[in-house]
């Protein structure tokens, strides 16, 4: 079966200006969990390229409601255990929000391919996302307009798109949104349809409570997410249409 997808040192001497690795011994993960309850594969994230460049890397995530402190570790390369946290190492960035802050992301350039791990505390916790495998240089996101959308049901438009690799997918993720990035409903399948707001092949929701109607007229956006079982996007679609 597919696995769900949910969304899981030595110090660099030095880095060049167009790499933002950070590390050093006092900043690795397995220091900062030290003597703290935390839990992993509690994070939802995922990573793929920047639209227009194979680099910079972005690393998406769900920020849980009441969440705090986000972090980025990353291991010396891929050639390493990714469940092993003493591999794991501070990444010296900030997140920034991704639709409107409904989502957040890190932003960074990065000279390998690599594994990373996002963190955020909550309610006392420290909560870890599942292991994330950087391919940027080896198979860089691909991107596409190509989604299908049947609106014989114009309030329950159904998205449906062709699937680039079936041995590199594990799960889709689909977010309807305004033009200008407010998310409406956020959901994962593992069937490459979905239909608004049809939950039957839901198999995760990140959606705030039931999603509004939508208006006759009005421009939306639909993105997808194409992700593998080690959380890189594989390929990233993206449509705008006027529903009818």
């Amino acid at each position: 079966m597919k696995r769900l997808f949910i969304v899981i040192g030595f110090f660099l001497a030095s880095c060049s200006q167009s790499d933002n690795e950070f590390r050093q011994t006092d900043n690795s993960l397995t220091s900062y969990i030290e003597n703290k309850t935390f839990e992993t594969g509690a994070v939802i994230a995922c990573a793929g390229n920047d639209i227009e460049n194979l680099d910079p890397v972005e690393v998406y995530f769900f920020p849980e409601s009441n969440s705090e402190n986000y972090r980025l570790f990353q291991t010396n390369s891929s050639n390493v255990n990714p469940n092993d946290l003493s591999n794991y190492n501070l990444v010296n960035l900030d997140s920034e929000p991704f639709f409107n802050g409904y989502l957040r992301k890190f932003v960074g350039s990065f000279s390998s391919e690599k594994w990373m791990i996002v963190s955020f505390e909550k309610d006392g916790d420290i909560k870890l996302s599942n292991p994330i495998r950087i391919k940027h240089i080896e198979q860089p996101t691909l991107f596409s307009t190509e989604i299908i959308i049947n609106q014989e049901n114009s309030q329950m438009p159904i998205f449906s798109w062709d699937i680039n690799s079936v041995e590199n997918n594990a799960i889709f993720f689909q977010v309807l949104s305004t033009t200008t990035d407010d998310l409406i409903s956020g959901t994962y399948t593992f069937e490459n349809q979905f239909q608004y707001y049809n939950t039957s092949n839901v198999v995760l929701n990140i959606t705030n409570g039931i999603p509004p109607d939508l208006i006759s007229g009005q421009t939306y956006k639909f993105t997808v997410m194409d992700v593998s079982e080690d959380n890189w996007v594989n390929q990233l679609l993206i449509i705008q249409f006027v529903l009818e």
